[in-house]
């Protein structure tokens, strides 16, 4: 009974340690919306508005309209008899918004490498943490005179993993497959 109650109060903990987490995100989130440059902010809100279907069959409607007030079908006079001012228009909209979604995606690829560094230096963190438990574990069981102390690897896990040497060995194995 003891047990249990005592696995739901760390449960309880972990809980609050997950929503803290999950808080403290949202809100550097929110905080790092609210610091973007006014530019940023544009591109962001005409990437969204031009990404959805609402964008698509306004689109499809104006030039619809404008293509069958061009080709006389209303016996009306045109204003753009070869469709130019269409294809003027057309062409500066797609400059300005290949422009808006490439500001947006260099914003996006910021907020990845910030969330990747981060990622990086807690597993770096975690590492050495393991690194230290492995250690000390490993006295402990050499303390007790347990067999399993006496592993080689275990001598190996309890080394503090250097990242230059990790990420050398990947571009050297990376180097070998492109020269294959």
């Amino acid at each position: 009974m003891a047990n249990n109650n005592e696995q739901q109060g760390n449960m309880g903990s972990m809980t609050n340690v997950i929503e803290k987490n999950i808080k403290t995100l949202v809100e550097r989130r929110r905080l790092d919306e609210r610091n973007k440059p006014t530019a940023e902010r544009v591109a962001d809100a005409v990437t969204r508005f031009t990404g959805n279907m609402a964008f698509v069959y306004t689109h499809a409607i104006v030039f619809g309209i404008w293509i069958l007030l061009n080709v006389s079908w209303f016996h009306l006079k045109p204003f753009d008899p070869q469709l130019l001012g269409l294809q003027v228009f057309a062409s500066l909209e797609a400059i300005f918004l290949s422009t808006f979604v490439l500001m947006s995606q260099n914003s996006m690829d910021a907020q990845a490498d910030k969330r990747a560094d981060l990622d990086l230096h807690i597993s770096l963190l975690a590492e050495h943490e393991i690194t230290k438990l492995i250690s000390l574990v490993t006295a402990i069981a050499n303390k007790l005179d347990i067999e399993e102390a006496k592993n080689p690897e275990i001598n190996e896990l309890s080394q503090d993993v250097l990242p230059e040497k990790v990420m050398d060995s990947v571009e050297n194995t990376k180097g070998k497959d492109l020269r294959r």
